[in-house]
């Protein structure tokens, strides 16, 4: 299929709405457009930059943890939730009754991505695993009611209070297991040459045209984005998420979306896309630099620690794991007794690398700002 001649779908009439059914995509490729072959050159490029710094890096899975972190929150953003990145690093005891739910919802993305990128060693990107995955997002927050694990078997719709004024109606929820069987084989069909970075803009927008799940499709299919990168080698780690570019240009991304289906313009769809790609690899590598140098500068502050430099390495490594900490953590984390945590903080208050932030006599927690700050801007 051609880009310039792609047709998205028709709409479909239903009782009393009428909902948009998306062609195929499991095929061949093609383009004319010499903008798309400029910019999947570039984002190819940023990628392999990406992926290099996260093989050369020592310990890379410490910090890849943080970058999990930065795209639960930022892709729970997008749906409407108000938990920032310092409380999404709290235990449920520290957020405000109010705010609870909300932070549910963004640990439970954390625990999505880290349950899904385990079982990618033993499973590939496919349907069964994209359902364990909406069920562990979906476990005890707002949408545990909206079939978690299975895919939708009601219809659906986007914006609107109903059926009747909805924004955009998916299609009916018959033609969800083909659909979706359709998209599966796209992902592994080698018998096809398409680009990967291609491939994978087609993906997410027919999936989020098919809108699969009741609830949870926004994250899911963006969470789609590295999985499919790690899965098809592309990167070693999980550390491209395009949740913060998605949530920077907001309108445009949902513009492009919409564009697809309305006017079969999936060339703009695939340049933006191609440029997130490219923009957001290119921030990553920039914080991977960050933290090298942020890592030398702090590792030269704790030799003057002397005897206690072999406890302060394992508080460090702990610390770019979860910058935000109490005493409690410390003692349970690397093993040592209350007085030695309560030394150890205050040699890295000492050194600047701790800060307090509660303002509290008990229950104090510390946070290693320098560190946060390069996941929070």
């Amino acid at each position: 299929m051609k880009f310039e001649k792609f047709k998205a779908g028709h709409w479909q009439a239903r009782y009393q709405y009428k909902s948009f059914e998306p062609v195929l995509v499991n095929h061949a490729w093609f383009w004319e457009d010499p903008v798309i072959n400029a910019l999947l050159e570039s984002a190819n490029r940023a990628l392999g930059e990406l992926n290099a710094f996260s093989l050369i890096v020592p310990d890379i899975d410490l910090f890849i943890e943080m970058h999990v972190v930065k795209e639960a929150q930022t892709s729970s953003r997008i749906e409407g939730t108000q938990t920032g990145i310092d409380e999404a690093l709290m235990s449920e005891e520290q957020i405000r009754p109010e705010k609870r739910d909300d932070w549910r919802e963004v640990r439970n993305y954390i625990d999505a991505v880290n349950t899904a990128i385990v079982e990618l060693k033993s499973l590939p990107l496919s349907n069964r695993l994209l359902k364990r995955t909406h069920a562990i997002l979906m476990q005890g927050a707002r949408g545990e009611h909206k079939q978690p694990g299975e895919f939708r078997v009601s219809q659906n719709w986007i914006g609107g209070s109903s059926l009747l004024d909805a924004a955009f109606i998916p299609p009916h929820q018959d033609g969800v297991p083909a659909l979706m069987g359709d998209l599966e084989q796209f992902w592994h069909n080698g018998d096809i040459t398409v680009p990967h970075l291609v491939r994978i803009a087609i993906s997410h927008y027919q999936f989020e045209t098919i809108h699969p799940f009741l609830d949870g499709n926004g994250r899911i299919g963006r969470l789609l984005i590295p999985l499919y990168l790690v899965s098809h080698g592309l990167l070693s780690k999980p550390s491209l998420y395009l949740s913060d570019f998605f949530e920077r240009n907001r309108a445009s991304y949902y513009d492009a979306l919409t564009r697809v289906r309305a006017s079969n313009d999936l060339i703009h769809w695939v340049r933006f896309f191609l440029q997130g790609v490219t923009e957001t690899a290119t921030k990553g590598r920039e914080v991977f630099r960050q933290i090298l140098a942020l890592r030398l500068e702090v590792e030269q502050q704790i030799l003057v620690l002397g005897k206690r430099v072999p406890n302060a390495r394992q508080l460090l490594n702990l610390l770019y794991r979860q910058p935000m900490i109490a005493a409690v953590d410390i003692e349970q984390a690397i093993g040592v007794s209350t007085p030695t945590a309560n030394a150890l903080i205050r040699d890295f208050q000492k050194l600047g690398i701790l800060m307090e932030i509660t303002g509290q006599m008990r229950g104090r927690t510390y946070v290693f700002e320098r560190y946060l700050n390069l996941f929070a801007s």
